[in-house]
Formats: C-alpha cells, sequence, structure tokens
C-alpha cells in the first residue's frame, strides 16, 4: 500500500520517531484555540450565572445541573462512540463537525427562555464537545513521539484554562457594556447574558473552517506501529451507539445473547431504583434520572466492548493502573470543576465584585494559573517518567492534595483581593495534574485504543466530577443557605483521590512488562 504524504518516515521503516516535525507544533497551537473555545462556551455559564438565576427563576442546585450535569453527562455518553470514530476516521473532519455543532448550541442557548431550553441547548454542547479531545489527544499522540507527549499534551490541555479565564472576562464585559446599552433588553428582546452566548458562539464556526485545513497524520506511525485504514468505519461507530445510548442498548445487549440481555435490564432497574430514590430524597429527579442514565450506559457499553473488543476491554477496564488514575483524577476534577463554576457567582454574590472586575481577576488568575500549571506539570511528568513508571502518579497526587489549603482559606475570607490570589493558587496547582492523567492514559493503550482510551478518561472527568461536583456544591448551598459551605464540602474529594492515586501508583507497569507484552497476554491479534 502507498504511504500518503503526511506519513513519516517511521511508517516504512518501522522506527520510533525522536523529534517532533516544525508542523506538529502548528497543529498544536491550533487544537489548543479549538480547545480554549471548548472551555469559552462551557465555562461562560459561571459569569451568567446570577443572572440566569434571577431572570428564570433557578436555585443554585439548577444552576449546578445546568453547568454540570446537563452537559456532562451527554458529553460523556456521545464521548464513547465518538471516541471510537477518532479511532477509525479521520479525525480532523470529526474534530471540525464537532465544534460547528457545539458552537451553534452555544449560540442558540442566547435564546432560552427556560431552563429546560436552556438544558437543552447544554446537552447540544455536550454532545459536540464530545468529539473533540478524542480526536485531539489521538491526533497529537501521532504527531508527538512519547518522550514528548506528556507536554503536547499539557500544553493542549493550557487551552482548558486560557479558554475558562477568557469566558469569564468577556462574559463579564459583554453583559455589563450590553445591560447598560439596552436596560429594558435589545435587539430581539435579549437582555445581557443571553447575548454573552451568541457573542462567544458565533466565532467557533469560522474556527472549524480552519480546522478543516489540518493534515492527517498516520495513524501510530510516529512510534514505529502504522497501522492500516479502517474499512467502514462507520460501523464501529454505530455499533457504539448502540451499545451506549438508552434504549438501543437493550437491543444490543439482546444481540450478544440472552444472558448478557437480562444483566443489561438488571443493572436498568438497580440504577434506575436508585436514581428515583436519590431523587426523592434531593427532590431533584432531573439531576440523578440524568446520572442513572449516564452510568447505567457506561454499565452498557463496557460489556459491550468486553465482547467485541477484548484486548481494548482488557487493556483500558481490565487495567487497575489505568482505572485507578482515571478515578483519582476524577477527584481532582470533582473539586476544580466546582471551583470554577462558583468562584465567579460567589465573588460577585458574597463579596460584591461587579462582573468586569471579577471576571478579570478570576478569569486573568485563573487562566494564568492554570496555564503555568498544566504546563510545568507536563514537563516534570516526562521528567519523572524517564526516571519511574510511575513518576507521572505523582503529579496527579500533588493535584489533589496541594489546593486544600488555599480553598480553605478562599471561601472563607471575606478579603476581595485574597480571594482573587488564592483562586490563582488553586488553579495553579490544581491544573498541573492533568497532563500527566491524560500522558497516563495514552501510555497504557495501543495506538488503535486511544480515542477510546481517552474518552473513557473522560469519563471520570464528567461523570465523576464535571455531573457531579458542581451540583452537589449547590445542593449544599440551597440546603444551607451558604455557598461558602457548598464549595468547601467539595473536599471530601482530596482524601478518596489520594487513596486511588496510592493504588495507580503500586500497580503502574513496571518497564519489565512492556505495553506490547500486555497487548499480547489481552489477545491482541499482530502482535
Amino acid at each position: 500500500m502507498p504511504t500518503q504524504p503526511t506519513e513519516t518516515a517511521a511508517a516504512t521503516t518501522g522506527k520510533i520517531a525522536e523529534k517532533a516535525p516544525a508542523y506538529s507544533w502548528y497543529a498544536l497551537s491550533v487544537l489548543v484555540l479549538v480547545y480554549m473555545l471548548n472551555f469559552i462556551d462551557r465555562n461562560i455559564l459561571s459569569i451568567l450565572a446570577n443572572d440566569i438565576k434571577a431572570d428564570l427563576g433557578l436555585t443554585d442546585a439548577d444552576l449546578g445541573f445546568l453547568y454540570g450535569t446537563a452537559f456532562g453527562v451527554f458529553y460523556a455518553l456521545f464521548g464513547i462512540p465518538l471516541g471510537r470514530l477518532a479511532d477509525s476516521w479521520h479525525r480532523v473532519r470529526l474534530m471540525t463537525l464537532g465544534l460547528a455543532l457545539w458552537s451553534a448550541m452555544t449560540a442558540f442557548s442566547g435564546f432560552a427562555r427556560n431552563g429546560l431550553e436552556l438544558a437543552a441547548a447544554r446537552i447540544g454542547v455536550g454532545v459536540g464537545e464530545a468529539s473533540a479531545s478524542p480526536s485531539a489527544y489521538s491526533l497529537l499522540s501521532d504527531w508527538f513521539p512519547k518522550k514528548m507527549r506528556g507536554t503536547a499534551l499539557a500544553i493542549y490541555s493550557a487551552g482548558l484554562y486560557l479558554g475558562a479565564g477568557i469566558s469569564l472576562m468577556l462574559g463579564g464585559l459583554i453583559v455589563e457594556g450590553w445591560n447598560n446599552a439596552y436596560p429594558g433588553g435589545g435587539p430581539l428582546g435579549l437582555v445581557g447574558w443571553q447575548a454573552a452566548f451568541m457573542a462567544v458562539g458565533v466565532p467557533g464556526l469560522l474556527l472549524a473552517l480552519w480546522v478543516f485545513t489540518l493534515r492527517e497524520p498516520a495513524r501510530g506511525a510516529i512510534e514505529g506501529l502504522p497501522e492500516p485504514k479502517i474499512e467502514r468505519p462507520f460501523r464501529g461507530f454505530a455499533t457504539e451507539l448502540f451499545a451506549v445510548v438508552p434504549p438501543f442498548t437493550l437491543i444490543s445487549a439482546l444481540q450478544r445473547g440472552k444472558g448478557p440481555f437480562l444483566v443489561n435490564l438488571a443493572a436498568a432497574v438497580v440504577i434506575a431504583g436508585l436514581a428515583w430514590l436519590i431523587g426523592t430524597a434531593t427532590g431533584s429527579y432531573q439531576q440523578w434520572g440524568a446520572i442513572g442514565i449516564g452510568y447505567y450506559a457506561v454499565f452498557s457499553w463496557a460489556n459491550s466492548l468486553r465482547q467485541r473488543d477484548y484486548p481494548a476491554f482488557r487493556l483500558i477496564w481490565g487495567s487497575p493502573a489505568f482505572l485507578y488514575t482515571i478515578l483519582g483524577y476524577g477527584m481532582v476534577a470533582f473539586a476544580s470543576y466546582s471551583v470554577s463554576f462558583w468562584a465567579a457567582p460567589y465573588a460577585e454574590r458574597v463579596l460584591g465584585a461587579s462582573k468586569s472586575v471579577l471576571g478579570f481577576w478570576i478569569g486573568g488568575g485563573g487562566a494564568l494559573g492554570g496555564f503555568l500549571g498544566v504546563i510545568i506539570g507536563g514537563r516534570v511528568s516526562d521528567w519523572l517518567r524517564e526516571r519511574n513508571p510511575g513518576g507521572r502518579i505523582l503529579v496527579i497526587m500533588f493535584g489533589v492534595l496541594a489546593p486544600v489549603v488555599p480553598l480553605i482559606f478562599a471561601f472563607t475570607t471575606q478579603d476581595v483581593a485574597l480571594f482573587y490570589f488564592l483562586n490563582f493558587l488553586i488553579s495553579l496547582f490544581g491544573s498541573s495534574a492533568l497532563g500527566a492523567a491524560a500522558a497516563t492514559t495514552q501510555d497504557l493503550v495501543l495506538p488503535r485504543m486511544r480515542g477510546t482510551a481517552t474518552a473513557t478518561f473522560f469519563l471520570s472527568t464528567t461523570l465523576v466530577g464535571l455531573a457531579l461536583g458542581p451540583y452537589m456544591a449547590g445542593q449544599v448551598s440551597t440546603m444551607t443557605g451558604s455557598l461558602s459551605i457548598g464549595v468547601l464540602s467539595m473536599l471530601v474529594a482530596a482524601p478518596i483521590g489520594t487513596a486511588l492515586l496510592i493504588l495507580a501508583y503500586r500497580t503502574v507497569p513496571t518497564a519489565e512488562r512492556t505495553l506490547i507484552e500486555r497487548a499480547r497476554a489481552a489477545g491482541e491479534p499482530g502482535i
């Protein structure tokens, strides 16, 4: 088979590349912009939260649901089939389509007239954004050699913190400017928070055109493991979609036999019952119904993957190191997403800061802290990994523990300047874990499994972190009448995350047992 123009020499020689070509750095810069917009569109709800709460008559628990659960569950759910598609189809095209979808849905959020309409738009944003990181992680792993992968993924991940920070600055300026210019509502009757959604959504459609021009790299070539083009890539996507989206999950289970069908049905009944009980206790059926759908979907998908692709199942779900790593990092996300969302409403509501001022200091400080933390953390994780197979796990553990003290002081102080500084430290320390966690998951699987592994990794950051953290902080705030207590309750993640990461450190594969050997043991053909 002739070599494609974008393939490296490693594809034909079998040699592992030691350096990244200049084009890899250019492509990385474009993907950083995509990830920045990803988090601008995702996180702008934070600076708009108090206005939305007042206009639509919502509670803090409702806001946590909109920011975390409505977005996160469907982001995680569709990340699985889209991750599979990233493993088999043209990743640049997939990212282009996803970017166009989530940008359009962000703009549509500006027309929301009630919580239900806004929740529907947030679901659309989640589905579109689910295509981004599986595609990006897989692309970057084919643009950069393994020894540089932690750094590359950390640079890409910096877009998270830059985008989240910019969203607060832009949102604050747009809302105040719009409301000052149109006190009674502007064109189409839109108020400031609605105009802000539209202002950040439309530019994504233009960025999608730029992303479309990127060249697709040869899969696995840069590390001497070139893989042939997969025929009929959408067949695998459809299979994954049926395996994860209820009620098609029952059909998928029935196709595997009577036993898998009964197990799947029993799981659906048990999870639905638990969701109903917790919903009754909290009065939030939408939250726990969505969580139940997400957890049931993951159960269905994992059982389907076990039968359809046992080697991938073994290297992902059958790997203790993989599971402990993603769940341990999920605890970082649990607290980080809560602080990221609630910091702006807290500064406005409790400390009396204006949107434009808090947007600059929280957004700018969070962006700077996140950028520095994720870059430094990625570099340190690569340095430690060369000396210790579990070195990256130590960086993730730092990200769990280091933010604890600044978080306690931040949400108990009455000094707004100190709050801004402590928010910077929380972002700096918490962000250090992301590149290390992402690189660990990529190291533990074969090139053909990277998109699926990434989707699994984001299950922990969404169904554990994003879908639970912001909502639970909001629920505690609603119950106690104190947003401070709500955010501080997130500290429960620290001991849980530490225990999980100690287990990850102890189970990470050593140099004596290579990826190839583990793949052979899992039954991977052709290895």
